[in-house]
């Protein structure tokens, strides 16, 4: 299928305005094959579609949301705020009563997928926490989510391996009884059956659809794995030359580890990573909020990227990353939603806008304030780098794939028309967006995903989840009855000096 988009702008980070055209853009296939205004008469181009820009419409690289959980996306607006170490007890209890069908694992993986392409969301990067542990079926069953609707997916099984105790600082001392059984319990599966299933994984899902579907691992994050989980899913990660996730140093709770688990010796989990020789460039270190600048040194000479989560740290109060130091560093940054049930969205415009205001109240001065051009960067060349595909992805440029999302600049976030970078970033909210494209297939226009019956699915999840409640509402009291010590241990963690303070606001 060959289309050809015409009389449109393209966005462009060297023109100085961020925009040139009205031009023509051909898509052959799943690639871009020319722009320009020779595009239509390429040699041996047969056209099988028209776009017509109208000369008010502007070709974007499709939006790439670099860091997410689909499994909470059910459960949108269902929590109130809490920290990190409180809010998973309520989010992911490991409750055999809400281990999921098949077709709820499907549905709701769904749930987010449909609204990422009808806001310009072309690839996804799916750290799927399977609770209480995956099986085969739960895999395909996310996967063919992905699949039937036309979405370009990266996709880790992010398993816990260890026991709590060996997680969390200050908890386990003086524990006793159910606090200290809940403690000590094995993880839900050991390291040997989840590197089964990742083989599983590989073997079943890494490259169908064209390449459109990938494997990549996760570790969750070092405290939560072995060392010998650890290497064994940074070998897949090189075999496969595919990212490999690492939730670091989102909470200040983090940050005490260093000094109160015995394993760390005083060392923070970046650095800790460093000496085990597994952070590298492929490694997609995630939130990176209560890090110093040793830890960020550590990463910039990886090469590794780091995925930025405004709106998640926001909602559980992690903090406020140091996003300026990471750009002096020249650490690549890419944008995430986190999830649906933190960000109570699956819309990363927010994402971006946030990224725009937070890191205003850093205390910097102005001229260090992120602009419009460094957000943006982030958005798609930060996105692309996490992926490992900045050769493919992130930009509108012949021989890219054909990831693009069409937006109307007569729409109310353009009106008047002023600054293309600024409204793309303060004033764009998805609803100027009207056709994404996801290897060179339409997956979204005229205000209806293509590929999938959305309102059949959305009847279908209405219904199914309706009935889940009752079981989620029982699971989150039980979690209830461990609160107090961890509430306990989030604010021994936050009276502590640990010579750093990534929070605004304090009295």
């Amino acid at each position: 299928m060959n289309t050809l988009f015409a009389d449109v702008y393209i966005y462009d980070p060297a023109a100085e305005s961020g925009m040139v055209g009205p031009i023509d853009v051909l898509v052959e296939g799943n690639r871009i094959a020319a722009i320009g205004r020779g595009a239509r008469s390429r040699a041996g181009a047969v056209i099988d579609r028209v776009v017509e820009g109208r000369s008010h419409h502007i070709v974007l690289p499709g939006l790439i949301n670099a860091h997410f959980h689909s499994p909470a996306n059910h459960l949108k607006g269902s929590l109130q705020s809490l920290p990190l170490e409180l809010f998973m007890l309520y989010e992911s209890p490991a409750d055999i009563a809400l281990a999921p069908t098949p077709r709820e694992a499907y549905l709701r993986t769904m749930l987010a997928a449909l609204e990422m392409l009808r806001t310009g969301t072309t690839t996804v990067q799916d750290d799927a926490f399977l609770m209480p542990f995956p099986t085969p079926e739960i895999i395909d069953a996310v996967m063919q989510a992905y699949a039937d609707c036309g979405i370009r997916a990266s996709v880790a099984l992010d398993q816990p391996e260890l026991p709590e105790a060996q997680k969390l600082p200050y908890i386990a001392t003086g524990a006793a009884g159910e606090l200290l059984a809940s403690l000590e319990a094995p993880a839900p599966m050991d390291r040997e059956g989840l590197l089964a299933l990742y083989d599983y994984f590989f073997d079943r899902w890494h490259g169908r659809e064209a390449g459109r579907l990938t494997a990549a691992v996760s570790i969750s994050a070092p405290q939560r794995v072995s060392t010998e989980y650890f290497e064994a899913l940074d070998e897949r990660s090189r075999k496969y030359r595919v990212p490999l996730f690492a939730h670091m140093l989102e909470t200040k709770v983090q940050r005490a580890l260093m000094s109160e688990q015995p394993r760390f010796q005083g060392r923070s989990l970046v650095e800790y990573t460093r000496d085990l020789g597994l952070l590298s460039d492929r490694m997609n270190v995630i939130h990176a909020v209560w890090v110093d600048d040793h830890d960020l040194r550590l990463i910039a000479e990886a090469g590794a990227v780091i995925a930025h989560n405004p709106i998640s740290n926001l909602r559980l109060g992690s903090g406020v990353a140091p996003f300026r130091r990471m750009k002096e560093l020249g650490i690549p940054v890419a944008l995430g939603i986190d999830e649906a049930i933190c960000d109570d969205s699956a819309n990363l415009w927010g994402v971006v806008k946030t990224t725009g205001l937070i890191h205003n109240v850093a205390g910097l001065d102005s001229s260090l304030w992120p602009t419009a051009s460094e957000i943006l960067e982030s958005l798609w060349q930060g996105g692309a780098a996490s992926l490992l595909q900045s050769d493919r992805l992130g930009a509108v440029s012949e021989g890219f794939l054909a990831d693009l999302t069409l937006l109307d600049l007569h729409s109310a976030a353009f009106t008047p028309f002023n600054d293309l970078r600024g409204q793309l970033v303060y004033c764009e909210s998805g609803s100027s967006v009207r056709l994404t494209m996801v290897d060179g297939r339409v997956v979204f226009e005229e205000g209806a995903v293509t590929l999938v019956d959305e309102l059949a699915l959305l009847d279908e999840a209405r219904e199914l989840f309706a009935q889940k409640a009752p079981a989620i509402h029982r699971a989150q009291q039980g979690a209830a009855r461990l609160r107090a010590p961890y509430e306990a241990m989030v604010r021994q963690a936050a009276s502590e000096d640990l010579g750093m303070n990534r929070w605004i606001g304090n009295r």
